[in-house]
């Protein structure tokens, strides 16, 4: 839905879930097979309950990361920026942010959009690639168009001082 000038509602690339049913189908197998051999009254390698455990924490992980995925929204209109992710629920005014810094990441660019009582990221649309086939898509689609908005509609300016944030080069946008 789209309210023009830029302003709309957005949801960012569902990242296969692929990976998340195979930590879950591993940490299945393993933890059986570790039920197994205990029932049994066989010997049991300590590598076997700590890759269950592992396994199960990466199941866990990954699956919050999709929940939070499928609950990530911005939502850009004439007053302001909201941002949800099933954790943060976030405001933003325009006249609210005072900086927004973006930065290369190793897929896409990650935008931090900072207020003065709250702060929250998003990346921008990245392609996944192994092999020259495309494997995934990563991020807002139109992550660059919210990104310019944001700065637009907010005021902000680059800053003349661009330098090392985080792990990589960046850009600084304030208000002046």
């Amino acid at each position: 839905m789209s309210f023009g000038h830029g302003f709309g509602e957005f949801h960012p690339e569902r990242i296969p879930r692929r990976g998340e049913f195979i930590a879950w189908g591993c940490a299945l197998l393993v933890g059986t097979a570790w039920l197994a051999l205990r029932v049994n009254a066989r010997p049991v390698h300590t590598a076997v309950p700590i890759l269950t455990i592992f396994l199960l924490l990466s199941g866990l992980s990954i699956s919050l990361g999709s929940w939070m995925d499928r609950k990530t929204r911005i939502r850009l209109d004439e007053t302001g920026i909201g941002f949800q992710n099933g954790l943060r629920n976030i405001r933003l005014g325009w006249e609210d942010i005072n900086q927004v810094r973006t930065f290369p990441a190793r897929w896409g660019k990650k935008v931090q959009v900072f207020g003065e009582q709250a702060f929250f990221e998003f990346r921008t649309l990245a392609e996944v690639k192994y092999q020259g086939e495309l494997k995934a898509r990563l991020g807002f689609e139109k992550g660059e168009d919210i990104l310019h908005q944001i700065i637009i509609s907010a005021g902000l300016q680059p800053n003349e001082h661009r330098g090392k944030i985080a792990d990589g080069e960046g850009y600084y946008y304030v208000r002046k």
